[in-house]
């Protein structure tokens, strides 16, 4: 009797089944293993947008990070010493307090488009470290543009949110 077989039994040795069953379920434990590293890649990385509107239905937890846009409301902006400004966003239906430290971008004024990245503060203020001004309402979400013309304003023009 060899030293593989024992009783008419093999040790030591995989058959082609076992081998290809072991194959599949290491192929499936890398795979599971990739997707949970992308998804929480993803999950770190991802800010959801809101509008003013939006956010005071959705309950965002003070920290978390999102992305809020709208119109900068008249007669909000408010320099302060330094490079911290702080101003209102609008959706028409609702408006966030805005604080921002930095410069601002060149087309940033009352009335125009903003998306602004940061997070709400225990006190309900957005911080944002990021602030973008919008061109026009090419680049502005449908539904603010949509609720902004029903109002009556003027996306192209130089009017501004009352």
């Amino acid at each position: 009797m060899t030293a593989t077989m024992m009783g008419g039994r093999r040790t030591g040795r995989m058959t082609r089944k076992q081998k290809r069953l072991t194959l599949i379920a290491g192929g499936v434990g890398f795979l599971s293993i990739a997707v949970l590293l992308v998804l929480f890649a993803f999950s770190q990385a991802v800010a959801y947008f809101y509008v003013p509107g939006d956010l005071e239905k959705a309950h965002v937890a003070p920290g978390t990070r999102i992305r809020l846009g709208g119109l900068v409301a008249a007669g909000s902006v408010e320099r302060s010493a330094g490079t911290t400004v702080t101003f209102t966003v609008t959706d028409t239906l609702a408006k966030v307090p805005v604080t921002y430290t930095g410069m601002l971008p060149d087309l940033f004024r009352e009335g125009q488009g903003v998306v602004a990245e940061g997070a709400m503060n225990e006190q309900g203020v957005f911080v944002a470290d990021t602030v973008l001004a919008k061109h026009d309402e090419t680049y502005m979400p449908k539904d603010v543009a949509d609720r902004l013309k029903a109002q009556g304003v003027s996306l192209g023009g130089q009017e501004t949110i009352r």
